[in-house]
């Protein structure tokens, strides 16, 4: 038996065959993510390069040194009209992939929102909700209990459920002064309004997966330098029923030429690092291509080791 098979095989146990993978998806590159993490929010392409159409590919691969670790797949798309009424459209989509171990999901989403402005370059207030539905998975087969014969079911138990996310955001282009030109933004969101308790019946028994709301926070700030450099410093705050409050600080510098450096931290205990490069107006180009890479380290000194996360990014913005 493997050590995440041990791992889980404990947690099974300790809370009476109530299974269940991660709850949300973690980034560690997060704002490569705000229109997932809110669907209200003004992506980083619009904020940060004036891109109103993006599409973006995450892979990250958690828990490294183990087994059947977590690993999370998200191919999304984001589009803002900046033109038009005072309420400008706001739209897209993803398809995510999470699994740990014998269990998983897989989702689809479709996003869509109200930009509040009169001209989104100065800034606006957006309400946004996210809508799709949700595939629940439990292999039965790598479910062990005791001993290396003891499954509690060589069935694949699935099941389908709606959810819907909600969220607020806001920015600012600020006027005067040092702060002149910079942009202010902030929001608020419930990602997965749709508290599920799911049961997968067989006959050898039930398991259970539990899934509660997150109440997500977002604060930043876009210090723009000459030639296009900038200076972001960027908080996430994470919350949900029954655990500690998290809290993580970023700070991500563009250079003037064509990449970019991030460090941060969390109240977790855990230490982040992130780099990547940009080809677009820089070089002479109207589109712009982005890829990024983050590493997470955990510094926790309780509790199994579960090793560092690494987190590929790619990300195709223009101006339509």
């Amino acid at each position: 038996m493997s050590r995440l098979q041990q791992y889980l095989a404990c947690l099974l146990l300790c809370i009476a065959n109530t299974s269940f993978s991660q709850q949300l998806s973690l980034f560690s590159q997060y704002r490569e993510n705000q229109t997932i993490i809110n669907p209200a929010a003004v992506g980083s392409s619009y904020l940060g390069y004036g891109q109103n159409l993006s599409l973006g590919l995450t892979y990250r691969s958690q828990w490294q040194g183990f087994e059947n670790a977590p690993t999370t797949g998200v191919l999304r798309g984001d589009y803002l009209f900046t033109e038009g009424s005072p309420v400008s459209l706001m739209a897209g989509g993803y398809v995510l992939n999470d699994q740990t171990g014998p269990t998983g999901l897989t989702g689809a989403y479709g996003r869509i929102g109200g930009l509040l402005s009169d001209d989104p370059y100065y800034g606006g207030f957006s309400v946004g909700l996210s809508f799709g539905m949700v595939q629940y998975r439990v292999n039965g087969e790598e479910v062990r209990l005791r001993d290396d014969g003891d499954v509690l079911s060589g069935a694949q138990l699935n099941k389908l459920y709606p959810d819907v996310g909600v969220g607020v955001f806001g920015y600012k282009m600020l006027d005067g002064g040092i702060f002149d030109g910079d942009y202010v933004y902030g929001g608020f969101s419930v990602p997965q309004v749709m508290g599920l308790d799911l049961s997968f019946e067989d006959e050898t028994g039930d398991i259970r997966t539990a899934r509660v709301q997150h109440f997500y926070g977002m604060l930043g700030y876009y210090k723009f330098l000459r030639n296009n450099a900038f200076l972001e410093p960027s908080v996430w705050v994470k919350s949900a029923p029954n655990v500690p409050v998290n809290v993580d600080f970023n700070l991500r510098y563009q250079t003037a030429q064509s990449f970019w450096i991030g460090i941060g931290g969390a109240t977790s205990k855990m230490f982040h690092v992130e780099a990547g490069f940009l080809l677009g107006e820089n070089l002479g180009f109207d589109n712009s291509l982005r890829i990024g890479y983050g590493y997470d380290y955990s510094f926790n000194s309780f509790g199994p080791y579960t090793g560092g996360a690494h987190e590929i990014n790619v990300t195709y913005a223009l101006e339509r």
